[in-house]
């Protein structure tokens, strides 16, 4: 009989209707919660990764197999509500650029690649949380299918009272007991009522992953015809990491199988070698690709769920009361399989690839000029900026979107020409603002302050 505490999440679940592979994967990370060195990673314990195949290379030595995308998936996680920056729907319906959201770019791309390319089949992971706004936003869009055959439903788990290490109770929102568990939660949701066994029989074979913010994360028919012939059963995507990435994910070795280690896995005293970007030079972009067949065989073996490694997020019960009870949000990162297969594989791609929104100075970079979308609803960043998308740095005065609609009432300014911008204070845009090198604005009263219009490059703003 397990113990008290497990028993009490299980019954919790069951109740709540939660799969047994979702039941046994959190069982599995409770069991690692009262060991405080659990799933940290020292810098002493891993070795960085000098180089890696890059997508140039093998576009450049391989004839890509249209043929392959008959039997390949392209699947978007799209249960992020985007709290962190105040939003309370799904994170994909976010206006992101001409006032289409990121879900309307997702759709154009997929139907842009149908038509030009070959059929490919396009799912989602939706999260308790994002799934009627999302069904409902795509009921504009029929040409894309049967919204039940599109949907993977991600579990849910109950938040840890952080006191008592037993499922907490919110009187005041019973919602917020619950969390999902991390874009890890995939696996399970795969083995869960026989989906991966279907994928399979439908003669789906390899699936492409990507975070529904990252508009640059496309079907690439070089890297998938690459990964069909290496015989990998994982392949995970990543990019040079510049500084806007110090606090992701990167990627490294241990004993000579690859791993990731994100920043929570990180003890405090080694977070400088963390964020060392000549060290540790690659970012995991969380664009993979699965071959199902192994998967399944891996997932046979573990009981239906990978073992993966815990991420402990100390949280509030409500996230937007800090004064509610403290509570422990149990995840793992999907990214984290690669060290569950001995041959996974990584790959080195340019930095189109990855475009993704995580603050508000990632949305203000997305809706500048910095960015172009394409016809086929990518995300590209234009030619002047080789690469590199501008080093944002926005203070608090805009961690919400709402706070950061308020500051582009007047226009989203140039910053296609800009390395770095820095604002602390509040201030008020203009689209007539142009921003190139180096620039800080500063405004030390509590009053929003208008930015003078025309060119500012390599100084210092003073309002």
């Amino acid at each position: 009989m397990p113990p008290m505490p497990i028993r009490e999440f299980r019954n919790k679940m069951e109740a709540a209707g939660v799969s047994e592979p979702a039941i046994r994967a959190f069982e599995r990370n409770y069991a690692q919660l009262a060991d405080t060195a659990c799933g940290q990673i020292p810098e002493s314990a891993i070795q960085p990764v000098e180089s890696l195949p890059t997508l140039a290379e093998i576009s450049a030595t391989l004839t890509p197999q249209p043929a392959l995308l008959n039997a390949t998936a392209v699947l978007k996680l799209n249960g992020g509500l985007g709290t962190g920056m105040g939003l309370a729907k799904a994170k994909s319906l976010l206006p992101v650029h001409d006032g289409l959201t990121f879900l309307d770019l997702i759709v154009r791309q997929v139907l842009h690649f149908r038509k030009t390319s070959g059929h490919m089949r396009f799912l989602t992971m939706n999260s308790f949380s994002t799934s009627a706004d999302t069904r409902a936003a795509l009921a504009k869009y029929p040409e894309l299918g049967d919204p039940d055959d599109i949907e993977l439903l991600q579990n849910k788990t109950p938040k840890v009272d952080v006191k008592t290490l037993r499922p907490v109770v919110w009187e005041k929102d019973r919602d917020f007991e619950w969390c999902p568990p991390g874009h890890g939660d995939l696996y399970a949701v795969l083995a869960t009522d026989g989906t991966l066994d279907r994928l399979l029989a439908d003669g789906i074979r390899y699936v492409f992953v990507s975070n529904s913010d990252n508009l640059g994360a496309t079907l690439d028919l070089a890297l998938l015809t690459w990964f069909a012939q290496s015989g990998a059963p994982f392949l995970m995507e990543v990019t040079a990491r510049t500084p806007s990435d110090r606090k992701g994910g990167h990627l490294a070795r241990r004993g000579g199988q690859f791993l990731l280690r994100e920043s929570a896995q990180c003890p405090e005293s080694d977070m400088d070698a963390f964020q060392d970007i000549t060290r540790h030079r690659f970012f995991n972009t969380n664009n993979l690709w699965l071959r199902l067949d192994r998967l399944r065989a891996a997932l046979a073996a573990s009981d239906g769920s990978l073992p993966l490694p815990l991420i402990r997020n100390l949280k509030t019960v409500d996230p937007r009361d800090k004064n509610s009870p403290e509570v422990y949000q149990l995840e793992t990162a999907m990214g984290a399989a690669i060290e569950c297969f001995p041959d996974a594989c990584a790959v080195a791609v340019p930095r189109r690839r990855f475009a993704p929104v995580k603050t508000t100075a990632d949305l203000l970079t997305l809706r500048s000029d910095a960015y172009d979308i394409r016809p086929d609803g990518t995300a590209a960043l234009v030619p002047e900026l080789r690469g590199i998308p501008p080093h944002v740095e926005l203070d608090a005065n805009y961690k919400l979107v709402d706070q950061l609609e308020a500051a582009l009432a007047a226009g989203v300014p140039s910053l296609k020409g800009c390395r770095a911008l820095r604002v602390k204070g509040p201030v008020l845009f203009r689209a007539d603002t142009i921003f190139q090198g180096e620039v800080t604005i500063e405004n030390p009263t509590p009053s929003p302050l208008p930015v003078p219009p025309g060119l500012h490059c390599d100084t210092h703003l003073a309002l």
